[in-house]
C-alpha cells in the first residue's frame, strides 16, 4: 500500500499533522517561527509529520512550494539495515516499523537515514517516527493523515494504483508546471510515499537521487559480520585459554600432591 502526496492540491492547512498527533495521542509542542508562516522546522519523537514552507523567488515573483514531512517508508530502507537489533522492518503492508520492545535508542537510524526522519526520544531512549498507521489500515481504513485531508492532496491505495494516478496527475500538471517532479525514489525500490512535487527535489531540500549511503552497505555487509566473528572468535580464544589454564593449574596441583607423598614417606 502507498500514499500519494500531491503538492499542486495541498493548501498546508496543517490539518495532516493535527490529525496524527490526535490519532497517535501525541502531545502538543511549542514551538516558534522560524522563517515566514513555518513553525515545525523538524521532525520530533512527538511530531512525526508536518508540511514545511518555502519561499522562492524568480522573475520578481514569489511561489510558494509545500512538502508534507514524514518517513517516506522506503523500500529499500537504510534505517532497517542500520539497526543492529533487528527492531526495524517492514510490515505486511510494506511500511517501515519500529518495534520499540527490541529498539535500544542507539540512534543509528537516525543517522543513517536516507531522509533524516527518526529521532529518538532522550526520555524513553526509543526511536519514534511515523507509522503507516497499521492500527487503521489493518481494519480497512486510510491514514489518519490521509483520512482528514480535504483537497485531496493525499491519497491511500494499492502502490500500483497510487503510480498510475501520480503519472497520470504529472502529465496533466507539467503543462502549467513543466519544472514539475514525480518524485518516487527508483534507488530505493520505491517509496511508499510518492511526491508530486512544483519543482526540482532540491527546492524541498530533498536529493535529487535518494540512496542507501555506502557506510550502511559496508555496515552491513563487511562491518557487521566481521565484528560478529571477531567476538565469536574472541570468544573462542578465551575459552581455549581458560581450558589450558585450568590444566596448567590440575597439573600443577597433581605434581604438588605427589611431592608431599614422597616427602611423608621419607
Amino acid at each position: 500500500m502507498s500514499v500519494l502526496y500531491d503538492a499542486s492540491k495541498c493548501t498546508a492547512c496543517q490539518a495532516c499533522s493535527v490529525a496524527c498527533k490526535q490519532w497517535n495521542t501525541l502531545p502538543a509542542e511549542k514551538t516558534t517561527f522560524t522563517s515566514s508562516y513555518q513553525t515545525h522546522d523538524q521532525l520530533t519523537p512527538k511530531t512525526w509529520t508536518f508540511i514545511s514552507f518555502d519561499e522562492v523567488y524568480e522573475n520578481n515573483k514569489m511561489q510558494w512550494l509545500f512538502r508534507k514531512e514524514q518517513c517516506m517508508h522506503c523500500g529499500e530502507a537504510a534505517c532497517l539495515q542500520a539497526c543492529n537489533h533487528d527492531a526495524i522492518s517492514h510490515n505486511e503492508l510494506g511500511f517501515v516499523v519500529i518495534d520499540h520492545n527490541k529498539c535500544i535508542g542507539c540512534g543509528f537510524c537516525v543517522t543513517n537515514c536516507t531522509f533524516h526522519v527518526p529521532r529518538v526520544d532522550p526520555i524513553t531512549h526509543k526511536s519514534y517516527k511515523c507509522t503507516g498507521c497499521p492500527d487503521r489500515v489493518g481494519n480497512g481504513l486510510a491514514p489518519a493523515c490521509v483520512q482528514t485531508c480535504q483537497p485531496e492532496a493525499l491519497v491511500y491505495g494499492k502502490r500500483e494504483d497510487i503510480m498510475a494516478l501520480a503519472e497520470a496527475r504529472f502529465k496533466a500538471l507539467q503543462p502549467l508546471y513543466p519544472k514539475a517532479n514525480l518524485y518516487s525514489a527508483p534507488n530505493l525500490q520505491g517509496i511508499n510515499f510518492t511526491y508530486i512535487l512544483l519543482r526540482e527535489p532540491k527546492f524541498y531540500g530533498l536529493p535529487d537521487e535518494p540512496h542507501v549511503p555506502v557506510s550502511v552497505h559496508a555496515w552491513k555487509q563487511v562491518l557487521r559480520p566481521f565484528g560478529e566473528i571477531a567476538i565469536a572468535g574472541a570468544l573462542l580464544t578465551t575459552a581455549i585459554s581458560f581450558i589450558k589454564t585450568r590444566k596448567k593449574d590440575d597439573e600443577k596441583s597433581t605434581g604438588k600432591s605427589r611431592d608431599q607423598g614422597v616427602g611423608k614417606n621419607g
